[in-house]
């Protein structure tokens, strides 16, 4: 599964490099107030500036500021309907939430087995397509149909939906590993040590000493087997989700969503 992605020409992209993406939910995140709610804030102010953030946030649609309130536990009955109903409309299964490693690894191991379909699509793919988020990565990587995601690599469009699936508070949505990394770091969630429930990133040819841009292949850690491997689970994997063992000296580095402790 490769990481790399040819800017240059549409028709040049393989299957993988036009599943590129995590969205900014443009839908709902009018403004910084969502970032509860948006895959890619990451609870960071998405305006560069204090000025620019504060327009945001009066610009923002009462779903965005009622989830912002929702957060601090202030939130309405009826306002607390609405960020779920926002939250289900932005791919969603369940509002963002508390959620601790176990409970997405108990949801991953019963993917294990799940297997490809005609034309190599899977229930990862038509989720990824229905939501906001494709749109939005189409148009930010090259502006081509959503359509292309379907049948295309699907290694972290798994790891996406677990989280979507879950409520996990930035996990981080993407169909491509480099972007889905770069965002990780980014977001100073970044590092090198396996963590249940860390997101994992390959690189097949370099390992360890690869770059961020190098990056091949994603999953999600099980445990450290603290003999220089760690095992995993992978969607995209003999086409399959499969439970994995990989040597250390094959990843590049670890994403860390914001787990409940």
């Amino acid at each position: 599964m490769t990481g790399r992605f040819n800017r240059l020409s549409l028709s040049a992209f393989t299957p993988e490099d036009k599943a590129v993406g995590v969205a900014v939910s443009t839908v709902l995140a009018g403004a910084v107030g969502l970032a509860v709610l948006n895959p890619l804030a990451g609870g960071r102010a998405a305006a560069e500036t204090p000025a620019q953030a504060a327009a945001a946030t009066a610009a923002a649609p009462a779903p965005a500021q009622a989830a912002a309130v929702a957060e601090k536990g202030t939130a309405s009955k009826d306002s607390t309907s609405s960020i779920a109903d926002e939250a289900r409309k932005a791919g969603y299964k369940v509002p963002p939430r508390a959620v601790k490693p176990a409970e997405v690894l108990k949801l991953a191991k019963k993917q294990v087995g799940v297997k490809e379909g005609k034309r190599g699509q899977t229930k990862y793919h038509d989720w990824y397509v229905s939501t906001s988020h494709a749109k939005a990565t189409a148009k930010r990587d090259g502006g081509f149909s959503t359509k292309a995601y379907n049948g295309a690599q699907w290694c972290d469009m798994f790891v996406s939906w677990l989280g979507a699936q879950t409520g996990v508070k930035n996990m981080g949505w993407d169909a491509y590993t480099v972007q889905h990394a770069s965002w990780f770091k980014k977001t100073d969630r970044w590092g090198h040590k396996a963590k249940p429930g860390s997101i994992v990133f390959f690189d097949w040819k370099k390992g360890s000493k690869g770059r961020i841009g190098d990056i091949d292949h994603v999953g999600i850690v099980v445990k450290d087997n603290g003999n220089g491997t760690i095992s995993t689970i992978e969607g995209n994997t003999e086409n399959a989700v499969n439970k994995k063992v990989r040597a250390k000296s094959t990843v590049v580095g670890y994403g860390y969503p914001d787990y409940a402790s």
